[in-house]
């Protein structure tokens, strides 16, 4: 029990692990793998079990291969999930397995947070504010999570074979984002219409001229104003463009380009002799404080956490 603690607690998250009264005999059989930002693993205990995580700090699918599993995340519902769906769990929110039975073997993928965040903001084309709100489950018997399930076992099955393709990047980068893409592309959220019409989210010229100055120049001290002349536009007609298209305001999109430059240096930075509050000052960041809520509101860590890590 001790070694399988520690073997998931090494890939995934530390646990605390329960045989249930009247289990079978525990025989853990975990087949772990690591594909960049992802970590996909087969696992299996042989025994009736109730794990406990606490909060992830990632996205987390289980797909059941086969039997059942009861599980809920913070004050959610208990939840079954079968082979023919997927289990969906968030970053945030303690983390309970009520009843994993012996009989369950299950597919269990595991996304750093930042890494899907990133690939939905690329895919929609600007910022999602905190974590995606993913529903706690998806169909995997049919539709895209049928197709990514799929992905998954492959990837699964490559990564633990002793001549596997993926340890070049030629191939494991682009599987990377297939998986993180089809993810949010097979589970429910409020950006899914989104990447299924992608035509109707084309944005006007002003707004993307806008948001090009911005992105190129993010330390000018941009106003409404200085962001309309540069769209050529009116303010009014740039706030409200900004709102239907983008989902927030010109300023709003300013604080978040240089939120993510902050974030870019801290993560490039020398933990020994870097300083969070120069950088921050840097980028146009006055008020430590709000900037630290900020900071932790959009990425879902402190700006010293990312220095550190």
């Amino acid at each position: 029990m001790d070694e399988a603690r520690q073997a998931l607690g090494d890939a995934y998250y530390s646990n605390f692990l329960d045989v249930l009264a009247g289990s079978p005999p525990f025989r853990a059989e975990f087949d772990i793998g690591r594909l960049g930002a992802l970590t996909v693993g087969e696992l299996g205990c042989g025994a009736d079990i109730r794990a406990r995580v606490g909060e992830l700090g990632a996205y987390h699918v289980n797909i059941p291969l086969s039997g059942h599993l009861d599980w809920h995340q913070g004050c959610g519902p208990r939840t079954l999930t079968t082979p023919q769906s997927a289990a969906v769990y968030q970053p945030i929110g303690d983390t309970t397995i009520d009843r994993w039975p012996g009989d369950c073997r299950i597919l269990a993928v595991k996304l750093e947070r930042a890494a899907l965040e990133e690939s939905l903001e690329r895919l929609i084309g600007r910022p999602a504010r905190g974590p995606v709100p993913l529903e706690p489950g998806f169909d995997i018997s049919r539709g895209p999570g049928r197709g990514w399930t799929r992905l998954v076992r492959a990837v699964a099955e490559d990564l633990l074979d002793e001549s596997a393709m993926l340890s070049g990047s030629l191939v494991a980068a682009p599987l990377q984002e297939a998986l993180l893409n089809g993810l949010l592309l097979s589970a429910g959220h409020r950006y899914r219409d989104q990447l299924a019409d992608p035509v109707r989210q084309l944005r006007p010229a002003p707004v993307k001229r806008a948001m090009d100055a911005v992105q190129q120049r993010p330390d000018h001290p941009f106003t409404t104003a200085v962001l309309a002349a540069e769209a050529r536009v009116g303010v009014r007609w740039l706030q409200e463009a900004f709102r239907r298209y983008v989902g927030m305001s010109p300023m709003a999109y300013v604080r978040d380009v240089r939120l993510q430059r902050v974030r870019d240096e801290l993560r490039a930075a020398d933990p020994c002799g870097a300083c969070v509050s120069e950088v921050a000052h840097r980028w146009g960041f006055a008020h430590l404080g709000r900037f630290a809520e900020q900071y932790r509101a959009r990425f879902g860590e402190l700006p010293s956490q990312t220095l550190r890590g």
